[in-house]
């Protein structure tokens, strides 16, 4: 996760009158009371996110056992996990939003109270790493838009995912039921039915072309904001 510490932090997002006050003992006790909850809550939803990763690589797993389990088996099904995955992509995007916000605080009380104090600063409040936390417990929000969240995930995990299919669908059309010696021979092995195999093929360029030019895009989004640095707690 991109996070900024609020020691990073521009002096201009902060109100002016600082506060500087020493926790007290019983303060202190319950910052890491908070803190394990939001570990905790991180945790869980980090256990949602290889759910449905898990999901989908056995999804894909089954796939390939059927359409490769016989040489007159159809490569339909490869065709058909494709927006299966994408669902599943959907999804996961929707709960990194959620993770990305209990990961964020957890790391904003690591590098801004507990990094401090294990190097003999007692913590206190200075008006900047607390004031940013009770904001955002204050007016809890998501700290990455749902566009980008679905960027992360296409880029660290599901990408490879559509590589593979697109990479084994090929070798399917190629090999089966008998190597194709010309481009006529590969049409008619991707032909599903009624619809021809140019089609089929044209289809699965743009399906996948729209997932890599997503990646690229949603990438350039995260430079974009990486640059500006708009939100303190963690990159928007």
């Amino acid at each position: 996760m991109n996070q900024i510490s609020a020691r990073d932090a521009p002096r201009d997002a902060f109100p002016g009158n600082l506060i500087f006050k020493e926790f007290s003992a019983a303060e202190i006790g319950a910052i890491a009371h908070l803190y394990r909850g939001e570990v905790y809550r991180s945790t869980i939803w980090r256990s949602r996110l290889d759910m449905t990763t898990n999901w989908t690589v056995v999804l894909t797993g089954v796939s390939l056992t059927v359409v490769f389990g016989s040489v007159s088996a159809s490569p339909l099904p490869l065709i058909l996990v494709g927006p299966l995955v994408a669902v599943f992509l959907l999804l996961e995007a929707r709960r990194y939003r959620y993770f990305n916000v209990w990961r964020a605080r957890a790391r904003l009380l690591e590098t801004d109270f507990y990094a401090p104090m294990l190097r003999g600063k007692q913590g206190r409040m200075d008006g900047r790493w607390n004031v940013l936390l009770a904001a955002d417990y204050d007016t809890p929000r998501f700290h990455i838009s749902y566009l980008r969240a679905v960027g992360r995930r296409l880029r660290k995990n599901y990408i490879w995912v559509f590589l593979m299919q697109a990479l084994t669908y090929s070798g399917k059309i190629f090999i089966h039921p008998t190597p194709a010696m010309s481009m006529s021979d590969i049409f008619e092995h991707a032909r599903i039915g009624p619809v021809s195999g140019q089609v089929v093929i044209m289809a699965g360029v743009a399906f996948h072309a729209f997932w890599v030019a997503l990646a690229a895009v949603t990438y350039l989004m995260e430079r974009r904001v990486r640059r500006r640095q708009q939100t303190l707690i963690t990159i928007s």
